[in-house]
């Protein structure tokens, strides 16, 4: 059953202790988009985008994966807020995606909907100043520049948008928990193997200034090969640097590793405990950064 705007907003105030969310919903579509407005950016709101591309920017190289990089240098957005019909267009004819603008945070029912037909929901409006360092919402650098360039990769796009159609399914079978870890330990905060060592690809990291520091120090934190299940299983940290990263050799093994029907899956993870963030099990070993 469709949920209206109010219980939308009723659900989330009630997981962030009564706090408002911050976009501009009053001319949203059915489907949660709204213009983007372009133009009513500020000089400041451009300048403050071009401090936090900068920081990040510098952040990459043997930090990022390679595709990343490539493809962000690609966008040339280190100017100033983009606009989104103008990547839509390069993204469209690259992998037939599009960004489609949106005030914030959006129900899961038409988040997973955008997803799994190519559609990828940026936010509109940037941080403060004050915020430079951390947000509590995504905003449109955490959103563009984290997600938007790995889009333009043909295999990693294409498991966005079955994720996004395991997802709806999810929301039917009661597994949408279970594959809310598996987005946030790969998509968001995923780590990759490659020549060189371990290399970032999630948004969450590649969006952040002391993250994308932390993530590759094995003094601070855990690093252990992606197992889907295990993945399922373990809790996240949503207002810390995480505990433990889950690592992949290549897009083409993420893309594999979730193709199955997670049906079964998701009935078995019932019946086991919930994992910590920072739990190792007998038998894994913890892969070494270069």
């Amino acid at each position: 059953m469709q949920k209206s705007k109010q219980d939308f907003f009723d659900t989330v105030a009630k997981k962030s202790d009564g706090a408002q969310l911050r976009g501009d919903y009053s001319n949203v579509t059915i489907d949660y988009v709204v213009p983007q407005n372009w133009h009513a950016y500020t000089e400041a709101e451009h300048a403050l985008w071009r401090r936090l591309y900068q920081r990040q920017a510098e952040l990459l190289p043997g930090r990022a994966c390679d595709e990343f990089i490539v493809s962000l240098n690609a966008l040339n957005a280190s100017q100033g807020i983009p606009d989104f019909d103008s990547t839509s267009e390069s993204l469209f004819n690259a992998t037939g995606w599009r960004i489609v603008a949106v005030p914030g945070l959006i129900p899961e029912l038409e988040f997973f909907t955008h997803l799994a037909n190519r559609r990828f929901p940026v936010t509109v409006w940037l941080r403060t100043p004050e915020e430079f360092d951390y947000i509590v919402e995504p905003d449109v650098f955490h959103d563009y520049f984290g997600h938007v360039p790995l889009l333009f990769n043909p295999i990693f796009a294409d498991h966005i948008q079955e994720y996004g159609k395991g997802a709806l399914k999810a929301m039917q079978l009661g597994g949408l928990e279970q594959l809310a870890r598996l987005y946030w330990y790969t998509i968001e905060f995923g780590l990759v193997q490659s020549q060189q060592g371990l290399r970032v690809y999630g948004a969450g990291i590649l969006s952040s200034g002391g993250e994308l520091k932390y993530c590759l120090e094995p003094s601070t934190s855990r690093h252990i090969e992606l197992d889907v299940e295990r993945c399922m299983r373990t809790l996240f940290k949503i207002d810390s640097y995480q505990e433990t990263y889950f690592v992949i050799r290549n897009f083409k093994q993420l893309f594999g590793d979730t193709a199955p029907d997670f049906t079964p899956l998701y009935e078995r993870i019932r019946q086991l405990d919930i994992l910590p963030a920072n739990t190792l099990l007998p038998g894994e070993i913890e892969l070494v950064s270069v």
